[in-house]
């Protein structure tokens, strides 16, 4: 769900960090034995499965799978995407915290998946939860960390931020751009990739890839429309958000200051593993 971008510069994204505590990277002096592991590497447990038009926790056609210690999106038993966008839920809320993960996409798209989501997945942060979702929603409410791969023919960011109804604020303005690019280099190829997130509540959010931070923004917040600044429940609904669609529209502006962790499902293999979490002092 990636369709709008816009392009952070350099001062705009530092500045964004506001009175967020500065982002720390993979390289940082952080206690290891603060650190835990949210997937075993065995199995599921721990975790919501939610893919538009089923029930919670239904897993159709395999989608999600552990294999080799990773959690595998997995079209293998696909002749057709058919718009199952799916999700799979951490089960614990969480607030102020950060996210580290490996992840690699592979092979080629499942016919049927949108041409925007080529190499193109995510983690989402403060979501709703899977119970949450309506029947059909495709996306749940969150700030999504985009990841994508390159596509051996030009820049191809990853790390960016996108906003299933939701907005930023860059700098001192609210950013209603659906997508807004991270700073990231191209990662073209299957190699696995390490990311992080920093999530600090209702302040402050920053992505780092490979170590290096890469985008910044402060008070994740409801509203903006969907997927773009026309904020009717028309857009909503298009995204399969229909019984809800009023409730999140009268809570435009509320600052999100809590939600789940979320992986993607949508069209494209990818793989994840060594997925830690530290929490944080709020």
């Amino acid at each position: 769900m990636k369709i709008l971008l816009y392009t952070a510069t350099l001062p705009l994204l530092f500045a964004a960090c506001g009175s967020g505590a500065p982002a720390t990277g993979s390289n940082a002096t952080d206690n290891e034995d603060d650190w835990v592991t949210i997937f075993n590497g065995t199995d599921l447990t721990g975790w919501d499965i939610k893919i538009a038009g089923y029930p919670v926790n239904e897993n159709p056609r395999n989608t999600f799978l552990v294999e080799d210690g990773m959690i595998r999106v997995n079209y293998a038993e696909y002749d057709s995407f058919d718009n199952l966008y799916g999700h799979l839920y951490y089960q614990e809320p969480l607030s102020h915290y950060k996210l580290r993960f490996d992840y690699r996409f592979t092979g080629e798209q499942t016919p049927g998946g949108a041409n925007w989501n080529v190499r193109n997945s995510g983690v989402m942060f403060h979501s709703q939860s899977a119970a949450s979702n309506d029947s059909l929603q495709a996306f749940p409410v969150s700030i999504e960390m985009q990841l994508l791969g390159g596509l051996g023919n030009g820049p191809r960011t990853t790390g960016n931020v996108c906003t299933p109804g939701t907005a930023v604020v860059m700098g001192d303005t609210i950013n209603f751009n659906h997508c807004i690019n991270s700073s990231s280099e191209t990662y073209d190829g299957d190699n696995w990739i390490s990311a992080e997130a920093v999530v600090l509540g209702g302040e402050a959010m920053h992505f780092l890839i490979e170590g290096d931070t890469v985008l910044s923004f402060r008070q994740p917040q409801i509203g903006g429309g969907f997927t773009n600044v026309n904020d009717n429940r028309e857009n909503w609904e298009s995204f399969g958000v229909d019984e809800d669609a009023d409730a999140w529209i009268e809570r435009q502006g509320e600052i999100l200051t809590e939600g789940y962790i979320a992986l993607q499902a949508e069209s494209h293999p990818i793989d994840f593993r060594n997925i830690r979490l530290l929490k944080l002092e709020e």
